[in-house]
């Protein structure tokens, strides 16, 4: 257990397993543990590790072929348009890491199934239900040729504070870290990523289907947040500026995985930037572009040791089984403390920064 005092206030986490990291508004007074560093496995380790990879990619292409189909679409589409109007000039489509995106896409079949177990639960665990039952007999009074239009709002209103969340509360980053360790944002760069991130969109399913949104409608916006998601990463320069406030554009996301001090916590939304200039964290600078991208902490450039990196310090989870009541006690520990991570983000200051 990590106990960690700041300003004579004491944070108790979960004992054993999930730690809790202080809120940013805490951290004042608080030096960072040291990153990680690059591991030297030798040659063996390294083999080994290739193994496993291989073993996933090819145990996802058994399963279903869709991922590489999705690359290939993806790379006739976007590829053509990435080199006629390249937001980077230069970047090659075989660039640093250009294969662990792909194998990240060829797995998504797989890694996307064990994402949707895990997105059943936050569903539920999330309680995004709870206002949704709440707004039902509002929702039933809408015309229903205005139910898409208000159920996409919606969707992309929970989507925008799941988003949020999963940046500026500690726990949830090292799960969206991963997404944002590269470096080079392209075609293929938005496959990779976490299963567990995919319970992204998890909260803002369960919060349509409890208000009385079907779940044809409610799939048909999930699924677009995914394909949109992934076109926005594509290395393409968009010239219509002035569509920028109303539309997401690959530039705003872009700006969304920059990592330059001005651009970190900002971008949130997908589709459309409202929720972003009505929040405050809408960021379109008219004389820049972004040119950094990637994370601070030292992240492995392989699949394994990125899908194992936020389950670092977890300990064993047989323990669930050996000390049942335990478990509950850290668990109600847990939501607690993350339940108090998401009001500091919901009402912290417009246009505060984490500090660098």
């Amino acid at each position: 257990m990590l106990d960690i005092d700041i300003q004579h206030h004491r944070f108790s986490y979960m004992e054993e397993a999930i730690q809790f990291e202080p809120l940013p508004a805490e951290r004042i007074e608080y030096t960072p543990p040291p990153q990680d560093e690059a591991k030297d496995r030798g040659w063996l380790g390294i083999a080994l590790i290739r193994l496993l990879s291989l073993a996933i990619v090819g145990a996802a292409v058994y399963y279903s072929t869709e991922g590489l189909v999705a690359m290939f679409v993806l790379f006739i589409l976007v590829v053509p348009v990435e080199k006629i109007f390249p937001r980077h000039r230069g970047q090659k489509v075989r660039r640093p890491l250009y294969k662990l995106d792909m194998g990240y896409a060829m797995s998504s079949p797989l890694l996307n199934l064990i994402g949707l177990i895990a997105a059943g639960i936050v569903a539920i665990i999330s309680f995004a239900w709870l206002p949704g039952l709440m707004m039902r007999p509002v929702v039933a009074q809408i015309p229903t040729e205005w139910l898409p239009v208000v159920g996409f709002l919606l969707f992309d209103f929970v989507s925008y504070w799941t988003h949020r969340f999963y940046h500026e509360i500690p726990i949830l980053w090292k799960f969206h870290a991963i997404h944002h360790s590269t470096e080079h944002l392209d075609w293929v760069s938005g496959f990779r990523a976490h299963p567990f991130d995919g319970t992204l969109i998890a909260p803002a399913f369960a919060f349509l289907i409890a208000a009385g949104f079907s779940p044809e409608i409610t799939g048909l916006f999930a699924i677009f947040q995914i394909v949109l998601g992934l076109l926005l990463h594509a290395n393409v320069r968009f010239r219509l500026r002035w569509l920028h406030p109303f539309l997401g554009t690959p530039e705003m996301h872009h700006w969304h995985h920059s990592n330059e001090e001005e651009a970190i916590w900002t971008n949130y939304g997908a589709a459309i930037p409202l929720w972003d200039q009505v929040f405050g964290t809408y960021y379109m600078p008219k004389d820049k572009r972004p040119s950094i991208y990637g994370v601070d902490e030292y992240i492995e450039p392989n699949m394994i040791d990125q899908l194992m990196y936020p389950l670092k310090g977890i300990g064993n989870p047989f323990n669930i089984v050996r000390h049942p009541f335990r478990s509950i006690k850290i668990g109600i520990k847990f939501y607690w403390n993350l339940m108090k991570q998401m009001k500091w983000v919901i009402f912290r200051p417009r246009g505060m920064k984490p500090p660098m």
